[in-house]
């Protein structure tokens, strides 16, 4: 599963991937659903750091901040003064794991895992 959050750490928008599938592709699916202007900053950890994610936050006039992958050659710059504010996106996994239906994926298809996602999103949201 691939997330994003708004400053507050609510649900924008995510979409499920196989277990077997990296997180870099999945992130740029994600963010291929967004447009310009519609986020200001991208944080993600080094799994998502690749040039395509990089070229496609700068399309949508973003800044981004990605953790330097350290198999790269050419290490990439990083402010770790924004990057700490990804603990937004981890206390928000933290919250619908809370749900046992998501956190052990009962559900066999990907529609009804999406829909309980959902649920424990609404569900934590009124906590």
């Amino acid at each position: 599963m691939h997330a994003a959050t708004g400053k507050s750490g609510k649900l924008t928008d995510f979409i499920l991937a196989p277990g077997q599938c990296g997180d870099a592709p999945g992130g740029r699916k994600l963010l291929n659903r967004f447009t310009p202007n519609q986020i200001a900053i991208i944080i993600a950890d080094a799994a998502y750091d690749t040039d395509a994610i990089r070229k496609r936050g700068r399309q949508l006039k973003a800044r981004v901040c990605i953790k330097p992958n350290p198999t790269r050659k050419v290490r990439k710059r990083y402010d770790r003064n924004v990057y700490m504010y990804r603990y937004q996106i981890e206390r928000f996994f933290g919250r619908i794991q809370c749900c046992r239906h998501v956190a052990t994926r009962y559900g066999k298809k990907a529609v009804n895992f999406a829909g309980f996602i959902w649920l424990a999103v609404l569900i934590t949201a009124m906590i």
